[in-house]
């Protein structure tokens, strides 16, 4: 089974129903299998804050929500993540491509990689890094604490463990 066909399986399987996504060329294998799932509705989001506002909606409505984006938005997000997702106690699985780390071959990705984590972890998200293709193990585990704990969780997965793309 591909990694990007294991992942929308432990959506599936973690009865996650909408998931919302912002275009990278690292994700764009998941991007495509959500597409092709008949259990989650998706929907492109035109900004990673906007989309957590979608995630939001979704979750007062009952359903089971994630988000897909890359690491470059962090900053974007910061204040929906925290007086939106955290003051509410949402649960929110965020797969993030982890943009500018080995591997990564955009010069001007690199920058933001230095802060993510920092800043990931200064909202107090637990966060969890995806470096070989192996880990993806985990996800159903860390599917199941976010639904559990009501709380945000940030997935990264970087270029060596997309391979490059």
């Amino acid at each position: 089974m591909l990694v990007s066909e294991k992942i929308v399986k432990d959506f599936v399987n973690n009865n996650i129903s909408f998931v919302t996504t912002v275009p990278c060329k690292q994700l764009a294998g998941v991007i495509e299998e959500l597409e092709l799932s008949k259990k989650i509705y998706h929907i492109p989001s035109n900004k990673e804050d906007e989309g957590m506002g979608l995630c939001a909606g979704a979750h007062l409505g009952g359903k089971r929500s994630a988000i897909i984006m890359q690491n470059t938005a962090i900053g974007v997000t910061i204040n929906t993540l925290v007086t939106l997702i955290q003051y509410y106690r949402m649960p929110l699985p965020m797969l993030i491509s982890y943009r500018g780390e080995l591997g990564e071959p955009v010069a001007c990705q690199v920058e933001m990689a230095v802060h993510t984590k920092a800043l990931l972890n200064q909202l107090n998200i637990p966060t969890y890094h995806f470096h070989k293709e192996s880990d993806v193990e985990e996800l159903d585990s860390i599917l199941k604490y976010t639904f559990m704990c009501n709380k945000p969780v940030a997935i990264l997965t970087d270029a060596t463990f997309w391979k490059g793309y």
